[in-house]
């Protein structure tokens, strides 16, 4: 990986090279993780101060309530962390009978959130600081106030005019009845309360203390089916990776519920395609890529389910090699098409990365799914839980079928590349269905088409919808968009500020012989810092 001095997208940020880096969606995480450096600790511990900051600057796009994932790269080998949490007990299929999707909103949403596992699983493994002390900055911030960012304000409004009646929105985020403008300070004595909580019990207070019975007492006030026993039944798990190699690096993914695969299969895929002979903004390209995704995501929404539960249809089955070749021979090099599910066996957040001059790399995601999640916040505590649970299917015959004590379908995942010398790039796309098809725009603008991390950043940007449906950035040349009409792409035209469309993408890369390179996002707030 190498710095290129000439820039070809409209932002005009430079990327930022350093020892030790951390790149996040809000200027202020960022600065949280890089204290951490500053004061000793490694690339977890400024991981982890950031993603703690984040709940409370950037509500809009997790919080305490949040599932999480992580990628680390430890100096020597990889791990994955999934920290995602299942539905309740009581949610069997027949509590869902008469409905034809699971709710998006409201109680009949949340599973146990799995976020705070994971900070204390990656500070119990890897970190070097104290794990009260990731806190601080983010109970200074809750206490005290931050200033709302214009694009956090934006998101910040449209959520509150479609949740202000769940239970304990208004209450907590609407403090005027209204949500913040931008410039405006906004405070959150009740979520740092939790916070505090949480780095005085290493998290305890929320899985089987204080906070954890608020949570289980508003579930019972509202006749929901969560109990302090499922939130004290929690654990997260060091699943490992999966990965898929294109030429000499390998992409590597969490294991399902996530759709990480996806990324794997689309990569997998392209393999098989003449894309390596074309340029990175080439229409042809982008359509190999497009229609990759349209196979790969086809058959991810038709299998994936918690690890588990995939009994009928492995990963195995999805990532043969065998298979995605037959996949790839399925695509039309010169048309769009409506791709079904395959049959690979017969019978949709914030993100951020840091890394430490020690080699240390973290990819770490967390998020309440759909902005603010369900719209439930749990009075004086700061807690919006999320509404993971509107990920089910329920379809009988679906692997993925809702069932107690069962992880739902994840939008949210890490990204991680090694390269034949070791670990290559530590980075993520956020913003539902985007991620695995962002994931992969990276991957191939960084390693086949040569671009440092802030250029490929501020490529334009597409993602698949339906059908032969792809939505692009208004950005996209003209001539680009005419040639993908030609060729039978049914077009949507998005501005590139739609932060939950395109997603915000961090990058950390790692340069020949020493130190990184770094881009983020200004499609959200994003912000990269070294020293």
């Amino acid at each position: 990986m190498h710095i290129r001095s000439n820039h070809h997208y409209p932002s005009r940020r430079s990327a930022v090279a350093a020892d030790n880096m951390v790149a996040t969606s809000h200027p202020l995480a960022a600065q949280a993780g890089l204290s951490m450096l500053a004061r000793g600790g490694n690339a977890v511990d400024a991981a982890l101060a950031a993603a703690i900051t984040l709940t409370v600057v950037e509500p809009t796009g997790n919080g305490i309530g949040s599932d999480a994932f992580a990628i680390l790269w430890d100096g020597q080998q990889l791990h994955g962390l999934n920290a995602s949490g299942r539905s309740p007990a009581g949610w069997t299929p027949e509590r869902f009978a008469g409905h034809e999707t699971m709710p998006f909103r409201g109680w009949e949403s949340i599973t146990v959130p799995g976020a705070v596992s994971a900070w204390v699983s990656l500070s119990d493994r890897f970190g070097k600081l104290d794990f009260a002390t990731l806190f601080e900055p983010a109970i200074g911030y809750a206490e005290r106030g931050f200033p709302v960012s214009p694009i956090i304000a934006t998101l910040w409004q449209r959520a509150a005019e479609q949740l202000g009646d769940q239970p304990g929105f208004a209450e907590t985020f609407m403090p005027e009845g209204r949500a913040p403008k931008a410039g405006e300070y906004f405070s959150n004595p009740g979520h740092a309360r939790t916070l505090r909580l949480i780095a005085e019990t290493r998290g305890a207070a929320f899985y089987t203390g204080e906070i954890a019975e608020e949570i289980a007492a508003y579930a019972r006030k509202h006749d929901a089916a969560l109990r302090l026993e499922d939130m004290a039944a929690h654990d997260a798990d060091w699943c490992g990776t999966i990965s898929k190699s294109f030429d000499e690096v390998a992409l590597h993914e969490i294991p399902p519920n996530g759709q990480g695969i996806a990324a794997l299969m689309g990569l997998g895929i392209l393999g098989q395609t003449s894309i390596r002979d074309m340029d990175a903004d080439d229409p042809r390209a982008l359509h190999l890529q497009i229609e990759a995704m349209k196979l790969a995501l086809r058959d991810a929404e038709s299998y994936v389910a918690d690890l588990d539960h995939m009994k009928n249809i492995t990963l195995a089955d999805m990532l043969d090699d065998g298979y995605l070749a037959s996949r790839a021979r399925e695509i039309d090099p010169t048309r769009a098409t409506n791709f079904g599910a395959g049959a690979p066996k017969q019978g949709g957040t914030v993100y951020l990365t840091a890394a430490d001059a020690s080699g240390m790399m973290v990819s770490f995601i967390q998020s309440n799914y759909a902005g603010f999640g369900s719209g439930v916040v749990v009075p004086g505590t700061g807690v919006s839980l999320q509404n993971r649970g509107a990920g089910f299917s329920l379809d009988p015959d679906h692997q993925n079928r809702v069932g107690p004590g069962k992880r739902p379908f994840h939008t949210i995942i890490p990204g991680f590349l090694m390269g034949p010398d070791g670990p290559q790039m530590s980075f993520g796309v956020m913003g539902g269905p985007m991620q695995a098809q962002g994931h992969v725009q990276m991957v191939l603008r960084t390693q086949l088409f040569g671009q440092d991390p802030q250029m490929a950043v501020d490529a334009p940007r597409w993602r698949v919808t339906d059908g032969l449906g792809v939505a692009c950035e208004t950005t996209l040349p003209p001539e680009t968009l005419e040639a993908l009409r030609g060729m039978g792409h049914a077009l949507s035209l998005e501005a590139p500020d739609n932060a939950f469309g395109f997603g915000g993408a961090q990058l950390i890369a790692r340069l020949p012989g020493r130190g990184y390179v770094a881009g983020s996002d200004p499609r959200k707030d994003g912000a990269a810092m070294g020293f």
